[in-house]
């Protein structure tokens, strides 16, 4: 029998009669015989009540006493969980992140995992208990206070359960059946992937996917643990999801996997920076300071030869801010203009095959091309090409892109 973490989000747990069915699905497991902890998310829109609450209280809230606010919503879910499992007559028990204990450090709103003590868990679920575990949520390892693990931190909070129990499979439920070749709602062909690494679905989330939080997919592929995306609907119950796992379980490896588009991007453009050692590094430091994370990145020399144009992509809501930094030091960056543009789109093709195919990037460029829309900037990685297009044109790349590299469904 196999050990496993099973994860519901908060559409799935949204109400009541939906909590109860989560409690069949985790009683179907328990059935077979499977040592089963159980990672719940608070149930749909009431972590965005909690969030508008402290803001209506205080704009300039405590992160600390934040925490202790939003982290009640997952609370509620386990309670009422390991409730319906009762009803159902299996054994079951909640945990919040300070009773297990989930230890982290400190960076309340956003703290990162730094250990899980699984003792009691195990002890309980080799008797045959389900464990109902509090998603998102931990307790600082230095003050010992309630930290919460930023927006989506349940799939993280799930994966890393399913490590420190050294579960044999992590399965998270949503409100999708498993990972697409790219997103069905512009796609109709796009399939379903049976299986895809850990690194292309790293890059996946990370370049728009939403399936699964970028740090939970960082987690799984540096503890090994197998993630099954799959559907929370009783109908999908007996459909094979697809799994996230490490290069060496997929025998066949396509050259590109899938296509991504991320509409959360902004470009910046400073015109004629002086063209010596240490601008980029003056440039990106108050950024970088700022806590603003850039992109893509692309140089040229200026028509004058003695200076350089320099072009950079942040995050939409981060544009603004950026914008004003840069402002704010032009003398001492020295550059003569600075424009932004926020109607752009990043698309992205991403595959592990890509490693040992030439031409990846060339049927990209020349599938573009052919719709007549113009590329703005290119970053490329080992196993994927992304490109900056103008925003209007996303869906016709998105079609484009999927059909030149055969990814359409029969």
């Amino acid at each position: 029998m196999a050990r496993l973490v099973m994860k519901f989000g908060g559409t799935s747990v949204g109400d009541i009669e939906r909590i109860r069915t989560v409690a069949r699905r985790v009683a179907e497991e328990a059935a077979e015989g499977h040592q089963v902890a159980v990672v719940v998310s608070a149930m749909a829109g009431e972590t965005n009540r909690l969030v508008d609450l402290c803001r209506q209280i205080a704009p300039m809230h405590d992160a600390r006493e934040y925490d202790v606010v939003v982290s009640t919503g997952e609370q509620v879910t386990i309670g009422l969980l390991s409730m319906a499992l009762q009803a159902l007559g299996v054994e079951a028990r909640s945990w919040t992140g300070w009773q297990i204990p989930v230890r982290t450090d400190v960076a309340h709103g956003r703290a990162r995992i730094q250990d899980i003590d699984t003792a009691e868990l195990i002890h309980r679920m080799e008797q045959g208990q389900v464990a109902v575990v509090a998603g998102f949520q931990g307790i600082g390892e230095t003050d010992n206070r309630i930290t919460t693990l930023g927006r989506g931190g349940s799939d993280t909070s799930a994966v890393a359960l399913a490590a420190a129990l050294d579960a044999d499979r992590c399965d998270i439920y949503t409100d999708v059946d498993g990972v697409y070749t790219t997103d069905p709602r512009i796609v109709p062909k796009a399939r379903k992937l049976a299986r895809i690494t850990y690194e292309e679905m790293l890059e996946m989330a990370s370049l728009g996917a939403k399936v699964l939080q970028t740090r939970s997919v960082e987690m799984a592929m540096k503890h090994a643990v197998r993630v099954s995306v799959r559907h929370s609907w009783p109908q999908y119950w007996a459909v094979p999801g697809t799994l996230v796992c490490s290069e060496d379980e997929i025998v066949e490896k396509e050259v590109v996997s899938g296509i991504t588009y991320s509409r959360d991007e902004a470009k910046v453009t400073l015109s004629r920076v002086s063209d010596k050692p240490g601008v980029a590094a003056s440039i990106f430091g108050p950024l970088a300071e700022g806590n603003i994370n850039v992109d893509m990145i692309v140089q040229n020399v200026s028509e004058d030869g003695h200076s350089t144009d320099l072009t950079f992509t942040v995050a939409t809501g981060d544009l603004d801010k950026a914008v004003s930094l840069l402002e704010a030091r032009r003398d001492d960056l020295g550059y003569s203009d600075i424009s932004s543009d926020s109607n752009v789109c990043k698309v992205s093709v991403i595959g592990v095959g890509m490693r040992s195919h030439a031409g990846v990037a060339q049927t990209m460029f020349k599938a573009l091309a052919n719709r007549n829309i113009n590329i703005q900037v290119i970053s490329t990685s080992e196993i994927k090409v992304s490109v900056l297009i103008a925003e209007e044109y996303t869906e016709l790349a998105v079609r484009a892109l999927h059909t030149a590299y055969g990814l359409d469904a029969a």
